[in-house]
């Protein structure tokens, strides 16, 4: 089992600072601008950025041939496209910390397709994750129907995401790539961004391009960290860490949402936001923490 050096302990520690922090971030840019707005703004000129730093690095992104652009579109519409446009709905729909935690529960809808359609064994961890998942669901769902200004209709956008990134997911995994990851996730990134500025412009009002001093830094914080600095750190480290160290980040970032959402946004969590927020991380831990 390979170990984890200091550089890439601490290179971990930040993405998944960052990949937490960004759920009330994205919350406070939606004060301000309509969600399809603000993914295709953001999301657009985060690849742009993307391309200008692997060109730099000498990767070539250009596809050559027909399948690596089928590649881009197959693999982009439920990786980038799907994902992106049903969370950002969720999110403007439901507090940050709960659009986290639904969210990563991605990790158990990966694994239950891969039993369904792949033919992976069905063990008794997996059953303990899906218990864990609904319960959670539950939890969150009960507290919005309690309320006369909830949304349960954003825990069905959540879930949505949460699958069409689970599935993206497993495509990922069965396909013979013929373009780098970098270039592929450029390339995805683009047509989605592009598509969700369509949608925007049919579906949104028009949006009025002034904003405060906060929802600009979130702006920025969203081009240049969410969808660059953390791509960067996340490609550096996606190949040398051990499967357990990933778990665990992924483990933390809900419970980084939920946490820092009262400093971001002012919204506090509820107890099912808490004991939401325990059965996801239980049901992360169950299918990704592997037995040695």
């Amino acid at each position: 089992m390979s170990t984890v050096t200091r550089r890439q302990l601490v290179a971990l520690v930040v993405l998944t600072l960052m990949w937490g922090l960004n759920w009330p971030i994205m919350k406070l840019s939606l004060r301000e601008l309509s969600p399809l707005h603000f993914r295709a703004l953001t999301m657009g000129l985060g690849a742009l950025a993307l391309a200008v730093h692997f060109a730099a690095r000498g990767i070539r992104l250009m596809p050559r041939g027909r399948r690596p652009w089928r590649e881009v579109f197959v693999l982009g519409l439920p990786n980038i496209l799907g994902w992106h446009a049903l969370s950002i709905i969720g999110v403007s729909q439901l507090p940050a910390g709960r659009a986290a935690i639904l969210g990563f529960t991605m990790p158990v809808w990966t694994v239950l397709i891969s039993v369904l359609f792949y033919g992976e064994r069905l063990s008794a961890r997996l059953v303990l994750a899906v218990c864990a998942v609904l319960t959670g669901i539950t939890l969150l769902l009960w507290n919005e129907l309690a309320q006369l200004a909830g949304r349960p209709a954003g825990i069905a956008w959540m879930q949505g995401a949460a699958f069409c990134w689970a599935l993206g997911t497993v495509w990922m995994r069965h396909a013979r790539l013929t373009l780098a990851p970098e270039a592929l996730v450029v390339w995805m990134m683009l047509w989605s961004a592009a598509v969700l500025a369509l949608l925007a412009v049919l579906l949104e009002p028009p949006q009025a391009w002034s904003f405060s001093l906060p929802v600009w830094a979130s702006l920025v914080w969203s081009v240049l960290i969410n969808y660059g600095a953390a791509q960067v750190i996340w490609f550096a480290l996606a190949r040398a860490l051990p499967a357990s160290t990933s778990a665990m980040s992924v483990m933390a970032v809900p419970l980084i949402g939920v946490l820092s959402a009262p400093l971001v946004v002012g919204e506090w969590p509820s107890w099912q936001d808490i004991a939401a927020m325990a059965s996801v991380v239980i049901a992360i831990g169950a299918v990704l923490l592997r037995r040695r």
